[in-house]
């Protein structure tokens, strides 16, 4: 498994709001370690037995966490992920529409610290042994040796979910976000589940737009020895539409599926054309 594991002590920011409170009860449903909250004022307060802190400073102070899930409304996101990469290793950041430039802020001072970055807009990540900090279904997936890594939350789902029924269990799975601007690329995570004991196998879920996947199967190409089988979805996009994603626009000739599929197959990669052929092609590189 991958970030997520026995050591990862978390704390929620936006504890004490309608979806921090919800996902919080559900994380700590699947035995994740939660610890600790953050909402700025509402310190002293307890969500469903955990302590509520005003700042993230004193609640590492008091409870030693590491890492944290945030589930602040866009306006307030980033003073969160400032004051949550200023003290802490790893970072998931779930919400949604935070305006680019202030996304960029946020990695360029996550990278200056050396903090993981996991979104903004991203389901989150689950490594079925030890928790989620996310907001993923539980029930489709199940321990095993595949890691998952996609820009689509709910492709993540549909797989994991097939990959499940075919009796293929998951070392972690988790979302890279679908906004333009990202914490944590397809190289960084596809070189974590290469030096991972617990993965054999990795499926990429990619999408049109960008050059994630075309510079994904370049390091592939040169650097990934486990089998990868990838998946790309948008093929029948029209080029200069947004399809979903904020980063899903294509340009030119460059971000298409076909691009994109024709770079992963030159590296070696298996490209299902439908989400359903997945599990079959980890089943033969497995075997």
């Amino acid at each position: 498994m991958i970030l997520l594991n026995e050591n990862t002590r978390c704390l929620v920011q936006g504890i004490t709001g309608k979806q921090g409170r919800f996902h919080t009860e559900q994380m700590l449903k699947y035995n994740t370690n939660i610890v600790a909250g953050v909402t700025p004022g509402k310190g002293g307060q307890e969500v469903c037995g955990v302590p509520v802190f005003d700042s993230i400073e004193e609640a590492k102070e008091k409870t030693n966490v590491n890492a944290s899930i945030i589930f602040v409304p866009a306006p307030f996101a980033k003073d969160a992920a400032f004051e949550s990469i200023e003290h802490l290793d790893l970072v998931i950041i779930i919400t949604e529409h935070i305006p680019i430039q202030d996304s960029m802020e946020i990695m360029a001072y996550a990278k200056a610290k050396g903090v993981t970055v996991i979104g903004p807009n991203t389901p989150g990540i689950i490594s079925p042994k030890v928790g989620k900090l996310g907001i993923m279904p539980t029930h489709i997936f199940k321990e095993g040796n595949v890691g998952v890594v996609s820009r689509s939350g709910t492709l993540t789902y549909e797989i994991a979910s097939q990959l499940t029924r075919a009796g293929i269990g998951q070392s972690t799975c988790l979302g890279i976000g679908g906004d333009p601007v990202v914490g944590t690329s397809f190289i960084e995570i596809l070189d974590m589940f290469e030096n991972d004991p617990e993965t054999d196998a990795i499926v990429m879920i990619g999408e049109i737009g960008g050059s994630a996947e075309e510079d994904a199967a370049a390091y592939i190409k040169e650097n990934i020895s486990k089998p990868v089988v990838a998946f790309i979805s948008g093929i029948s996009a029209p080029p200069g539409k947004r399809m979903g994603h904020a980063g899903a626009i294509i340009a030119g000739n460059s971000g298409t599926a076909q691009s994109k599929q024709e770079a992963l197959i030159d590296a070696g990669v298996k490209v299902a054309k439908t989400p359903s052929e997945i599990a079959g092609f980890i089943k033969e590189d497995l075997e």
